[in-house]
């Protein structure tokens, strides 16, 4: 997610250092808007740039930012104006640059394999030539930049779900009991079908999404519906399948413990449920 920023709006020079690395695997790009006063409000972010001759001064601090640790190239969201989205800038800062520092590799409830730190800025350097767009346009690239995040989001969350689903059907054909395995119990196979119904139906919409966004449409409350309803189809799929996996469930072991966290960061990554449900709400002219 932090490629289509530089793909769209970096210098053709930028372009050809950065993009073909990261699409071959070679480099590791990430993300960095989150702050420590926060996510979801990316037009009151502290974090600022001020011009120097032919660089930028970067001085303020990031968090929760996947990939953190790891990553080569930040596309990273400053203030170089006045307050408010109108004053947000997007630069590509490299590691190792003076006066950047990776701190914390954070510990989290879920997705272990992928790691999310912290980031400090203390009078740090960047090339005015890393400026990715016009100065102060940030704020509309880190919103078109959402659209896919979410719509990816919404995608994770309905496979989460369909890895917890696919888990309790094979399951459930070999637990037994009371005499008889559990795909013989009704409340368990009414579940299973509301579950494989609710699965489906995010997908379908997701997909229905997908084809918007291709066809040119920007299908912003679509988008924010479809990360919304994947999400909660998730949470209720992934606990569910902990409830039928009964103890076996609350197991290290079982893959479905694992989905039952990694779930959790799905409905707050890339906009929460409630910012998401604002988004609506406006595209509705309320």
């Amino acid at each position: 997610i932090g490629l289509p920023p530089v793909w769209r709006t970096g210098s053709e020079a930028l372009k050809a250092r950065v993009v073909p690395q990261v699409l071959a695997g070679e480099k590791i790009i990430a993300l960095a808007i989150t702050e420590p006063s926060g996510g979801s409000d990316v037009a009151n972010l502290k974090t600022r740039a001020v011009r120097d001759g032919d660089h930028y001064v970067v001085n303020g601090s990031k968090t929760f930012i996947t990939s953190g640790a790891r990553a080569d190239y930040y596309t990273v969201a400053v203030r170089t104006g006045e307050a408010g989205f109108g004053g947000v800038s997007l630069l590509l800062i490299e590691k190792g640059t003076p006066g950047f520092t990776v701190g914390r590799n954070l510990k989290k409830m879920g997705w272990w394999a992928s790691d999310t730190a912290e980031l400090f800025f203390q009078d740090c350097r960047v090339p005015a030539d890393n400026l990715l767009g016009p100065e102060n346009s940030g704020f509309f690239t880190i919103m078109a930049n959402f659209q896919a995040e979410r719509l990816s989001l919404a995608v994770m969350a309905y496979m989460t779900a369909q890895l917890a689903l696919e888990q309790c059907l094979a399951y459930v054909k070999e637990r037994v009991t009371f005499g008889k395995p559990l795909s013989k119990h009704q409340v368990i196979r009414h579940k299973l079908a509301e579950m494989a119904t609710q699965v489906d139906v995010a997908r379908e919409y997701a997909y229905r999404c997908a084809a918007r966004m291709q066809a040119g449409e920007s299908a912003i409350a679509e988008v924010s519906m479809a990360k919304n309803f994947a999400t909660s189809v998730s949470t209720m799929v992934t606990d569910e399948a902990v409830q039928i996996f009964g103890g076996m469930g609350f197991m290290r072991e079982s893959l479905v413990e694992r989905l039952y966290r990694d779930n959790r960061i799905l409905s707050i990554g890339g906009g929460t449920h409630e910012i998401m449900n604002e988004i609506i709400a406006k595209q509705l002219g309320l």
